[in-house]
């Protein structure tokens, strides 16, 4: 680890925490996710960086129970991330984090496809900044179901704030808010206007989702069910004849009569196609023509998916291969459970589950950009020392080297400092080939 560079990383990244002793244990916990191999839970971290007795609990506090505003240190982080980058797509993914219990902050019972089983979980929702080579998650929502939506005391148990963006209602809301929340941080005008890429069948109703996002404006690429029912536009981009069409009709059944050979698959629980096929349709209460996609692109791209997107203007391997993006989240789901202690929280507070994903992000980025210069010079950061965030207007080939060559220092109050400690550092790149998200498994939970 170039340690200049990760000093440089880590005091831009949080320079709006308002005390210095948050800012020296903010830089410990990130290198902590970075060196330590295994598991990451706060004492091992603590183990790994440092050679006082009393630095676990000065993490524990730091992460549960100092106050600190994570939003803006999100919007500096996706700065940075645009920066040493060139984002395509702002890309939602899901990641089912299993608890034991009942008191840790939105924790629910929830069926997993991927498992075939039920588990006690929390669910994340993260917002990654998608390039060819690196997602680089910059936002997260926790999902608050039932009762975590609405029930004061519960929500008052887990220090859930007043009025907290995010956190109430459906989860297509909640999806709607994070995109909202991303855009805002996502400051650099190269970024804005990102195409939000969405596979949430199943946990989020595309329709709803769907009407949010043509309402924002935000051009989109999202995964819908296969019996999701349409009606064909005849005067779309690409099409003849008049706008009305044969009534409605289910996507995959409309997919397949535009596919001549290979013939569509009997529909799966993932609405696989195979081949390719693509229709103009409209969506009841949306006024604005989509373009449904359905099966593999020419290169593979589109994961076997049904897609709906409103870049009627682009050629279908184009959109293609942005919904094929979607699998870039699902890989950097399963890094960041497996290298960056994802699942790592042991506490139970809302607070606590934010402040956590947010340090496990800001080690992801720098795990996988750090090595990689900006194109330009880097600008001062617009958010200010201790601002929050601006309204907005509208996978590097590098591999990180993971373990610093110097010590991280400083306290929290009487806290004594870091040592100068280099263990050996975990060896897996942060922009490994993308891999099949596996069965959640519970691992160290609160």
């Amino acid at each position: 680890m170039n340690r200049p560079a990760f000093d440089a990383f880590v005091a831009e990244v949080f320079e709006g925490l308002p005390r210095a002793d948050q800012r020296r244990w903010a830089h410990v916990y990130t290198r902590g996710l970075l060196v330590t191999p295994g598991r990451k839970t706060v004492r091992r971290l603590a183990a790994s960086v440092s050679d006082s007795a009393t630095a676990a609990q000065a993490l524990h506090q730091f992460v549960n129970a100092s106050p600190w505003s994570w939003e803006p240190v999100r919007a500096r982080l996706a700065d940075w991330v645009v920066r040493r980058s060139r984002p395509r797509a702002l890309v939602i993914g899901v990641a089912v984090l299993p608890k034991r219990g009942d008191r840790s902050c939105g924790v629910h019972r929830r069926f997993v496809p991927q498992g075939g089983r039920t588990v006690n979980c929390q669910v994340g929702i993260g917002a990654f900044l998608a390039t060819d080579d690196v997602t680089a998650p910059v936002g997260w929502r926790l999902f608050l179901p039932g009762p975590w939506s609405e029930d004061r005391e519960l929500r008052g148990r887990a220090r859930v704030p007043e009025g907290a963006p995010g956190t109430r209602g459906p989860a297509d809301a909640q999806v709607l808010d994070l995109v909202d929340g991303a855009g805002r941080n996502v400051t650099d005008r190269a970024a804005d206007g990102l195409p939000v890429v969405a596979d949430l069948a199943g946990f989020a109703d595309t329709t709803a989702l769907v009407g949010g996002l043509v309402a924002r404006r935000r051009r989109f690429v999202v995964s819908v069910p296969g019996d999701l029912v349409v009606l064909p536009d005849r005067a779309g981009p690409g099409t003849s004849g008049s706008r009305a069409g044969s009534g409605p009709v289910r996507a995959r059944d409309l997919l397949a009569a535009h596919l001549a050979r290979p013939p569509l698959r009997p529909p799966t629980a993932a609405a696989v196609v195979t081949g390719g096929a693509t229709g103009v349709v409209r969506l009841p209460g949306i006024p604005v023509p989509l373009r449904l996609i359905g099966g593999r692109g020419p290169d593979g791209s589109g994961g076997g998916r049904i897609w709906l997107t409103d870049l009627v203007d682009r050629p279908p391997r184009e959109v293609w291969a942005t919904a094929g993006l979607s699998t870039r989240a699902a890989d950097t789901m399963e890094l960041l459970a497996d290298d960056f202690g994802l699942r790592a929280f042991e506490g139970r507070s809302y607070p606590g589950w934010h402040h956590h994903m947010t340090l496990v992000s800001a080690a992801f980025a720098y795990g996988a950009l750090g090595s990689t210069a900006p194109p330009a010079a880097p600008a001062r950061s617009p958010h200010g020392p201790r601002a929050g965030r601006p309204p907005r207007g509208a996978r590097s080939t590098a591999g990180p080297a993971r373990g610093p060559a110097g010590p991280a220092r400083g306290s929290a109050g009487s806290s004594p400092e870091a040592s100068s400690r280099a263990p050996s550092a975990p060896t897996r790149s942060a922009t490994a080939p993308s891999r099949t998200l596996p069965t959640p498994t519970r691992t160290e939970c609160s």
